[in-house]
């Protein structure tokens, strides 16, 4: 990982959502125990079995956290986005990590010491609130993710997929595109599917005239005519 010079941790933090709200001198409380990584991309922010001791904030760039199995695959549980942060849970139990962080493009993380966290959950109960909704959204999105997989074929997971990723302004009936944040590979596995499948429904759907393939970029012609696919 590499030097760079030093931040402006305090803004960044007013910045973050789950800080909304907090008064400067909380902001600052925090920041004090709070330091930034760097990560180049392909960069291991940490291992699975470390020890947690806080938890992280992504101001830019993009991470993974995945595991791999016994037999050498690796599984994407989750791709982070810029203002997302991660390992709050894992902090709370007091476990060691039970998966790893990777970048995958050049990335800017902030660490919020776990012990600043509690001190300020202890004067604040609005920030409690916002930490366990965090929890709960990321719950409710893991189970989603055990219904898809567990219900739906390969070719509704990537419909699904689609129509998440889509642009909140959405044009109905005017075609749309949706860029996907990794490479193929990396979504195939946070969909629970080999790369070859996911390649060979994204060419199904393209004979179906369903998408247009550009690289990262998936063009959709009808959204409309994408849903009917959906099941």
């Amino acid at each position: 990982m590499n030097a760079h010079h030093p931040i402006n941790i305090e803004a960044l933090l007013t910045h973050i959502p789950l800080f909304e709200g907090l008064a400067p001198e909380e902001i600052t409380r925090i920041a004090r125990s709070t330091r930034e990584i760097h990560a180049t991309k392909g960069d291991i922010l940490f291992h699975k079995g470390d020890l947690c001791s806080g938890f992280h904030l992504l101001v830019y760039g993009q991470m993974k956290l995945a595991f791999t199995s016994q037999q050498g695959s690796e599984k994407v549980v989750e791709i982070l986005q810029q203002g997302q942060s991660f390992g709050e849970a894992i902090m709370f139990m007091e476990k060691p990590y039970i998966v790893f962080a990777q970048a995958l493009t050049d990335s800017l993380l902030l660490h919020v010491s776990k012990q600043a966290v509690f001190d300020e959950l202890a004067r604040d109960h609005a920030l409690c609130r916002k930490m366990l909704a965090g929890m709960a959204m990321r719950l409710h999105q893991l189970m989603n993710d055990v219904e898809s997989y567990s219900l739906h074929s390969g070719k509704q997971r990537i419909i699904g997929y689609l129509l998440r990723e889509l642009p909140e302004a959405e044009a109905n009936g005017s075609p749309v595109a949706v860029t996907l944040p990794a490479n193929k590979g990396v979504i195939a596995s946070r969909l629970n599917l080999t790369q070859e499948h996911f390649s060979r429904i994204l060419h199904e759907l393209t004979g179906l005239g369903l998408i247009v393939v550009e690289g990262r970029k998936i063009h959709i012609p009808s959204v409309a005519n994408l849903r009917k696919h959906e099941g």
